[in-house]
């Protein structure tokens, strides 16, 4: 069977807040199933900061059979807090102290490193993206906050969707305001935006960074100073040829087709039930 599993999305930072890190994304194209119940989990998004300074809270794992797609690490902040490591890294807070680079989390192999933060030798506060699965997250470069890294497409279900992208970082520009700093955008495949405090353009808003999409792994964008983006959930779907499993009961999930194949979609935790055909004198399993 095809199975792709996809991890909770990091949250954003709190205060000039670097984007969270995606979810880790997991592909199988041949995956071996048997005839049994299989526990589905998928993983919650981890929470933005929302209160005081602070990183975002890291992604929950995604779990089907042998396949676990770990959450991504949340954004750093203000503080100098760098960001979290997770499947993709969290991206890197700007700091108190100028021109120091504040470093992106890193990842594991399901993703990529997130983008550092800086606060340059002017009045402008920049934080890094998280990370994505296909591309780090962007660091903080001129007067640009880091975008979150893009995700990866996948047509299991018949449509091309892009999975796992990296949260956007935080853009202020204050003291005086010169409307020059630009926010990080959220990496394709459901990352949030960064929010574009004082004297800033671009993101999600003044405030709050931008959520990542439900059931894609997306980070959630850094924050002005209230509420980090929310990382987007994981997903787990399966797919299988119809009539190769004809003879087979099998239950769980949302049931779609896509031409001769079967699709079931799990956007919260469940269980995937093969239940193999009777034959006389007993039943088997059936490996493929």
């Amino acid at each position: 069977m095809k199975v792709l599993v996809i991890g909770g999305g990091g949250g954003g930072g709190y205060e000039n807040g670097g984007g969270g890190g995606a979810g880790g994304y997991l592909y199988d194209a041949a995956l071996t199933v048997t005839a049994q119940a299989y526990t589905v989990t998928v993983g919650g998004g981890g929470a933005g900061r929302a209160v005081s300074a602070g990183f975002g809270a890291t992604g929950s794992n995604s779990v089907f059979s042998t396949m676990t797609a770990t959450g991504g690490g949340g954004g750093g902040d203000y503080n100098g807090t760098v960001g979290q490591n997770g499947a993709s890294g969290g991206g890197g807070g700007s700091s108190a102290t100028t021109d120091l680079a504040v470093a992106g989390g890193t990842a594991t192999s399901q993703g990529n490193a997130g983008g550092s933060g800086m606060h340059p030798a002017n009045v402008q506060y920049l934080a890094g993206g998280g990370g994505g699965s296909s591309a780090v997250g962007g660091s903080r470069s001129g007067v640009n906050a880091g975008s979150g890294g893009a995700g990866t497409s996948n047509s299991i279900t018949g449509a091309a969707v892009t999975y796992a992208g990296g949260g956007g970082g935080c853009a202020v520009e204050d003291n005086p305001p010169l409307n020059t700093a630009v926010a990080g955008s959220g990496g394709a495949g459901g990352g949030g935006g960064g929010a574009a405090g004082a004297g800033a353009t671009g993101g999600t808003g003044t405030t709050t960074g931008g959520n990542g999409t439900a059931n894609t792994g997306g980070g959630g964008g850094g924050s002005r100073n209230q509420t980090g983006g929310n990382g987007g959930s994981g997903v787990a779907i399966i797919s299988f040829v119809t009539a190769d499993w004809s003879a087979f009961t099998i239950t769980g999930g949302t049931e779609t087709t896509d031409g001769a194949n079967t699709v079931r979609t799990f956007n919260s935790s469940g269980t995937f039930t093969v239940i193999a055909p009777a034959i006389a004198g007993g039943s088997y399993s059936y490996l493929m």
